[in-house]
């Protein structure tokens, strides 16, 4: 994701295995690559900040744009995003002002691609056990507690909760909604 220079490679080989399987278009893409860079704003260095930049930001907006011939219309795209563009956390402002401006991005993509009926959403996960983060939220029994002490549901969120939301986004039936934020975080911070 970082390396938008190899988009158009990238959208061309798509192309290729999309005619290999007897298709022409993409019916949804899901921008969901990502890193985390866990440092406090007065310490978040340069290149920190361009990594978060070129990975969350940068990628998603051009890669959209590289793969937009091949999106069908009606297509839809899902940005995802995180709960820390709602609630703040220290030690995550580059990569939440990331998230935030990709809400944004997500706003003005479902407008702009609206006259093709491509529905452009944002999903916003919060905590989540998986290896993000070195698996912090996984592995470390402290923030694991932290974490279900401020979640409504009262536990960490699973893959299996994004992935089902995520889904639920991509469906066809899901087709009205468009430059919408919806946060997958089982009530975090509410």
């Amino acid at each position: 994701m970082a390396d938008a220079a190899a988009f158009p490679a990238f959208a061309e080989r798509v192309h290729a295995g999309l005619a290999a399987w007897g298709a022409q278009r993409l019916d949804g893409l899901i921008n969901n690559a990502g890193t985390g860079a866990h440092a406090s704003f007065a310490e978040t260095t340069s290149a920190q900040f361009d990594d978060m930049v070129a990975i969350h930001l940068k990628g998603p907006f051009f890669l959209t744009q590289a793969l937009l011939p091949l999106l069908a219309d009606g297509a839809r795209v899902l940005n995802i995003s995180s709960g820390l563009a709602r609630f703040t956390i220290p030690g995550y402002a580059a990569y939440a002002a990331m998230k935030g401006a990709v809400e944004v991005l997500s706003r003005y993509q479902a407008k702009e691609l609206a006259s093709r009926g491509i529905r452009v959403n944002t999903l916003a996960p919060g905590a989540i056990a998986t290896d993000f983060g070195g698996g912090a939220v996984r592995d470390n029994a402290e923030l694991n507690r932290f974490i279900t002490s401020v979640t409504a549901l009262g536990r960490v969120g699973e893959a299996e909760d994004i992935g089902g939301a995520a889904a639920a986004l991509m469906r066809p039936g899901a087709g009205w909604i468009t430059g919408q934020r919806i946060e997958a975080s089982g009530g975090m911070f509410l």
